[in-house]
């Protein structure tokens, strides 16, 4: 579900919730208003998490010129030291 689905599913639950007063017998329009607000929230929560998700790259990988740089210059620091 992408944002903008979450917030159409906002905007028709508001509607539904807060702008709608006509009665039906087999549903409770306000009730149900207020499902499609959550499940807008839910939506657009989601898809924030999921996007931030699949950015990010975990990796231990460290290039092997500067790895062998910090070696050296540990080494090095070890040898004044001593």
């Amino acid at each position: 579900m992408s944002i903008g689905v979450g917030i159409f599913l906002m905007v028709v639950g508001a509607v539904f919730a807060f702008a709608v007063r006509d009665t039906w017998d087999a549903v409770n329009l306000q009730v149900v208003g207020y499902i499609l607000l959550l499940a807008g929230l839910a939506g657009i929560l989601l898809s924030f998490y999921i996007t931030n998700r699949r950015r990010r790259v975990e990796t231990d990988a460290i290039d092997p010129a500067i790895e062998e740089e910090y070696r050296v210059v540990e080494e090095h620091h070890r040898d004044i030291k001593e």
